[in-house]
């Protein structure tokens, strides 16, 4: 996506839509943009800000509608075994192939692990997959595949991945260059409101 298109709709739903828009340059621009405006801005309404929050998630983690549709619908049938539908569509997307790879810290953003994954410079246990949208589980091991090791992206991969923070239910093995996931996503980001866009689609 077009950086410039990115920053339109950061600016419309958040910085913390995309990586690149959480920086300080970005917020410089905006504080300008509102102090150069001039009138009483327009209050948006419920559906409005449902409708954000809903844009917020699918646009962060670069979801089409259809298929966001899809997590939704999964998460409501959830709710009749006793799943929070929230929680449910949190774990879901945040399992993705794509997203797990950037929260080990493989790639800087969510939109460069969806180019690595499509373009097969990974492995889950042992077999190379290119379907970013696969959700791990449990005991799923991703590993960088034997035939990438040489490409300049991955040079020094092995230090990114020392310095990095991954969450806790991704073990990460630097020297190896390994992912193991050890367990379920916990604690969403408070960008994101999970609960409102249940609500959106329950309308």
């Amino acid at each position: 996506m077009a950086k410039i298109k990115k920053y339109k709709i950061a600016r419309r739903l958040g910085a913390g839509v995309y990586e690149k828009t959480q920086s300080q340059k970005f917020m410089l621009s905006e504080q300008k943009r509102r102090k150069a405006r001039t009138g009483r801005p327009k209050r948006p309404t419920d559906y409005g800000l449902s409708l954000i929050q809903k844009q917020r998630v699918r646009f962060a983690y670069g979801v089409s509608e259809k298929q966001f549709q899809g997590y939704v619908k999964k998460a409501l049938a959830a709710a009749k075994t006793g799943s929070v539908p929230a929680d449910t569509l949190f774990k879901t997307i945040e399992s993705r192939f794509d997203n797990v790879v950037y929260r080990s810290g493989i790639a800087k953003t969510r939109a460069f692990a969806r180019q690595l994954t499509t373009h097969g410079h990974l492995t889950v246990n042992g077999k190379k997959l290119d379907v970013p949208s696969y959700l791990v589980k449990k005991g799923d091991v991703i590993a960088l595949r034997e035939g990438s090791k040489s490409k300049t992206v991955f040079a020094d991969l092995s230090k990114t991945l020392e310095s990095n923070n991954a969450p806790a239910w991704l073990q990460v093995d630097a020297k190896n260059m390994t992912v193991t996931v050890t367990g379920e996503p916990k604690n969403p980001d408070a960008f994101f409101n999970f609960q409102a866009v249940i609500e959106f689609y329950s309308r």
